[in-house]
């Protein structure tokens, strides 16, 4: 009898481990996976979101002038898929951690060559790519899960913004996208397939030579005499050149074409183009 209790025991335990072994539970801190596409490439974020469950953030939870992990469990990652500019230094392409010292007034926002910073004494200042000073921006209401997330994207910068409580600092990024995007124009023209709508389009929006965008635009819709999405960026080129008549002939050629293809938000496009060269 005492031994078939003994057994009964060990097998009530062996059961108990195995379903504590198999029980699965939210992470208290849930992890966070970011891609943002930016410039010619894209920047992943990684990080864990803490809350703040009734807690005092910063200068307690998270105290001023000590390296903070910025974020919860594993380190704070960003990866540059493409060199960027960061508090006007080069930073090439690769994986970095993202480390943070907050101040009442003040953040220190770091960008090292660790990818395993968990705490203060894990930090070493050696290993820094570049350190930008960060002025904290006080939110109306306060943000109960820490977030950091992309903002004010452009084709050659974007923000990264770290906010929670009542605290925001931001991180300017920039890409020095047009001496790449004017070389592959000039190697594709070198080639037989001329990217005549996408040079053009690109010319047009940067400041470039308007002429030269036009004469693309002439070729492009020469050889895509349907596609009424390039006749109406040919007339946006055309009133950005003042020739106000030109585009409105243009838009009203492509707005007959989106029509005829269905397209009405194309149609609208015209639509307010022509009425704002008259």
């Amino acid at each position: 009898m005492k031994k078939l209790m003994t057994a009964l025991v060990l097998f009530c335990l062996v059961a108990a481990q195995s379903q504590a072994q198999s029980l699965k539970t939210p992470p208290p801190s849930t992890p966070q996976f970011v891609r943002q596409d930016f410039g010619l490439s894209n920047i992943e974020l990684s990080y864990s979101r803490p809350g703040k469950k009734g807690r005092t953030i910063f200068g307690d939870l998270v105290p001023f002038g000590k390296v903070w992990r910025t974020g919860a469990n594993g380190a704070t990652t960003l990866t540059f898929g493409d060199d960027v500019q960061i508090g006007g230094t080069r930073v090439p392409a690769g994986k970095y951690g993202l480390l943070s010292i907050p101040g009442e007034k003040q953040w220190t926002l770091i960008i090292t060559k660790q990818l395993d910073v968990t705490s203060p004494g894990a930090y070493k200042p050696d290993q820094d790519v570049v350190r930008v000073s960060a002025t904290v921006e006080p939110l109306a209401n306060s943000l109960e899960t820490f977030t950091i997330q992309f903002d004010n994207v452009s084709p050659n910068s974007c923000d990264l913004v770290l906010s929670w409580d009542k605290t925001s600092v931001t991180l300017p990024i920039k890409e020095e996208i047009d001496a790449k995007i004017m070389a592959q124009i000039d190697e594709a023209f070198n080639k037989d397939n001329h990217p005549y709508f996408a040079a053009a389009t690109y010319y047009m929006e940067n400041g470039k030579d308007l002429n030269k965008a036009l004469g693309w635009f002439n070729k492009a819709t020469e050889l895509n005499p349907t596609a009424y999405f390039i006749f109406y960026q040919k007339a946006r080129c055309q009133a950005k050149l003042g020739k106000n008549q030109d585009a409105i002939a243009t838009a009203q050629k492509s707005m007959q074409l989106a029509k005829d293809a269905g397209n009405p938000d194309y149609v609208a496009l015209n639509e307010k183009l022509i009425a704002s060269l008259k």
